[in-house]
Parts: C-alpha cells; sequence; structure tokens
C-alpha cells in the first residue's frame, strides 16, 4: 500500500517508520523538510515532501499533527488528493493549556468531536479515528504483558474501518469499532485518560483493553 503521512512529529514519524516496517510505501508530508532530516537519514526507502506530496502519493492517508492545525494541514494537501481515500485521524483536541491534576483541556466538546468537524469540511475523504489513544512509544506493535491491546476507531465508511483494521492487525492491535463518526466524542478523550498516568506518576507504558465475556 502507498501511504501518505501529514506531519513531521514523533507520532507521524513513529506511524511512517511503522508502515515501512511491514512493506507498505511511504511518503512524509511536511512544511519544514529539516525536522525529517534524521528520519530519511534512517529510513532511506521513505520518501519526503509536501502536504500535496504526501496526499497525493498515499492511497491511504495519516494525518498526524497537533490537533489544532489539522484543518489547516489538510487544507495543504489538498480536499482533491483526500477525495475517495480512507484518512486516518490520530490527532487529539488538546488545546494550549497546561493539564489540572493531570487531566489535559480541550477545544472541543462532548457534543462535537475534532474529526466531525473534519468530515464534514472534507466531506469526499473517508476519515477514520484511531492511535490516538495511545503514545507513539507503544503504536507500532506494542509488547503488553496482558497480550494485544484494544484500539477503538470508528468511521462512516465501513471499507474505510476494514482497510485501518487490517493495518492495525499488522500494527499488533485488535481493533474495536465503535461505529460512525459521532463516537469518536467518547474516542477521543480516551487520550485525556491515557495522559493522567503520565502526568501524575510519569507512567507512559500503557495501553487500553477491552475485555469481554465468553
Amino acid at each position: 500500500m502507498k501511504v501518505g503521512v501529514l506531519g513531521s512529529g514523533d507520532v507521524a514519524k513513529t506511524l511512517a517508520s511503522g508502515f515501512l516496517k511491514h512493506g507498505h510505501e511511504v511518503m512524509m508530508g511536511t512544511r519544514e523538510p529539516t525536522k525529517l532530516k534524521e528520519w530519511a537519514g534512517k529510513n532511506p526507502k521513505g520518501k519526503v515532501g509536501s502536504f500535496g506530496d504526501a496526499a497525493s502519493f498515499g492511497g491511504l492517508v495519516v494525518l498526524a499533527v497537533k490537533g489544532s492545525a489539522s484543518a489547516e494541514a489538510l487544507r495543504a494537501a489538498g480536499a482533491s488528493n483526500l477525495s475517495g481515500k480512507p484518512v486516518i485521524d490520530a490527532t487529539n483536541p488538546i488545546a494550549d493549556a497546561p493539564p489540572v491534576n493531570g487531566v489535559l483541556r480541550v477545544f472541543t466538546s462532548l457534543d462535537e468531536a475534532l474529526v466531525e468537524r473534519l468530515q464534514r469540511e472534507f466531506a469526499g475523504a473517508k476519515f477514520v479515528k484511531a492511535f490516538n489513544s495511545v503514545g507513539a512509544a507503544l503504536m507500532v506493535n506494542p509488547e503488553l504483558k496482558g497480550g494485544r491491546p484494544t484500539m477503538f476507531i470508528c468511521g462512516n465508511d465501513e471499507g474505510a474501518k476494514k482497510t485501518v483494521t487490517g493495518i492495525l492487525e499488522q500494527f499488533g492491535w485488535e481493533t474495536a469499532d465503535m461505529g460512525k463518526i459521532e463516537a469518536a466524542r467518547a474516542i477521543e478523550p480516551l487520550c485525556i485518560l491515557w495522559c493522567i498516568p503520565g502526568f501524575l506518576r510519569n507512567d507512559w507504558t500503557h495501553a487500553f483493553k477491552l475485555l469481554r465475556k465468553g
């Protein structure tokens, strides 16, 4: 699969490296190529270009930028380059404010997820919320005592979710499909919950697991 990764931070670089590890072709999209010089040196098979280059390149697009910059990044990528493609949205609506007793603040509400806003603006894209509820260090093939962790996803397009479920399987996750895009109102705040032990106890080595009876 050809994958375009939008972003140049830790999450973007981690996911891009993960796709390369599993045999996919990858182009990272950025406004500042110098941020990816080290990554490119370690990943000679990976490509680096603009947001538009990466979105055009990928049959699958990954959005891995700061939540407040997500719409701007997608506009730079170009709606026509996103149309008809699965877009993994790994962003979170974290506000530019310090946590209170370990609890992050967000710029959305429980009545509207960030990805809902993005889906409305970029109606041709097939957004799937994923990879937002764990830190970068555990995103690709995490080894945890309790076995494979659970990644909660949602989105309006069943085919796109099937594609993302396959990626998650490669990356060592089990998938819990929570339904349509509105479910992100519950999935995005999982980032807040995941971060609390980190801020309070410097514990960042956990992931969520959904247990079922029988």
